[in-house]
């Protein structure tokens, strides 16, 4: 039996990015964060993520203790506070420190994005000649699609197939380097193919198979996203996530993951 394969990914900002993700998917009022349901949500992913053998960093463990710790405090009876009592004054709604980062996380983040979406020529790239016409440019790149969409949409995968994944999956019967290699060979028939059709579950043949098939899928779609051998996109207004290849030589990607398998 093969060592689990464990996964960092770059593209976890931290457990505030998962929980503003969480507001604005189910539409939240961030200054009424209600925080069972937050909780509940918020440990669901970081679920899903240890079953993938993805790196939780500590801090979202701590982002968990911390949620738990404002439910609990929800749960209790509010003493009635007797005028003078500095003490009452100072417990307050124990959900405003989380509201105060979210919102200075949001600024921020915000900021950035805006940042990010100037032209990178005039802002760190000069050249001599006149600026090129925007018309030329062709039309934007689709925006690439986030981690925690990415395991939306496995989790939708597997409530469809009924899968559990709380269990260790004991038997390797499919490996990531094979996945990869099973990937590559369709990107060579295809152009672009959705992120559900990756997840062959009328192949497996008992519960056990399925599960390492899916863990395996998702796993070797990361790496091949890591070693920019595909990218995954969403178009607006689609529910669906593409994946189009990015590596224009996919053999010379082949053999730098092999590399990076061996020396590891």
């Amino acid at each position: 039996m093969s060592a689990p394969y464990q996964v960092e990914l770059e593209v976890f900002e931290g457990p505030l990015d998962l929980l503003l993700h969480l507001i604005r998917k189910h539409e939240l009022d961030i200054f009424e964060i209600p925080i069972s349901f937050i909780t509940e949500r918020y440990l669901s992913y970081l679920e899903t993520m240890r079953a993938l053998n993805l790196d939780v960093a500590g801090e979202y463990l701590l982002m968990a203790a911390t949620l738990a710790h404002l439910k609990s405090r929800e749960l209790l009876p509010t003493p009635e506070a007797e005028p003078g009592d500095e003490a009452a004054d100072e417990g307050g709604d124990p959900r405003q420190e989380l509201i105060r980062r979210l919102l200075e996380y949001q600024k921020y983040k915000q900021a950035g994005a805006l940042l990010g979406e100037r032209p990178v020529l005039g802002r760190n790239v000069w050249v001599r000649s006149a600026l090129p016409d925007p018309a030329a440019l062709g039309e934007p790149t689709l925006a690439e699609v986030s981690v925690f969409k990415l395991i939306e949409a496995l989790q939708s995968v597997l409530a469809r197939a009924q899968v559990n994944l709380a269990h260790d999956v004991v038997v390797d019967r499919v490996s990531i380097a094979d996945q990869i290699h099973e990937l590559c060979d369709r990107l060579e028939l295809e152009s672009s193919f959705t992120f559900e059709s990756c997840f062959a579950i009328s192949e497996a043949p008992d519960e056990l198979s399925l599960r390492n098939r899916v863990v395996a899928t998702f796993l070797a779609l990361l790496e091949m996203t890591r070693l920019r051998m595909i990218r995954l996109h969403q178009p607006a207004g689609s529910p669906s996530i593409y994946i189009t290849r990015a590596a224009a030589d996919l053999d010379a990607a082949l053999r730098s993951f092999h590399a990076e398998e061996y020396s590891g």
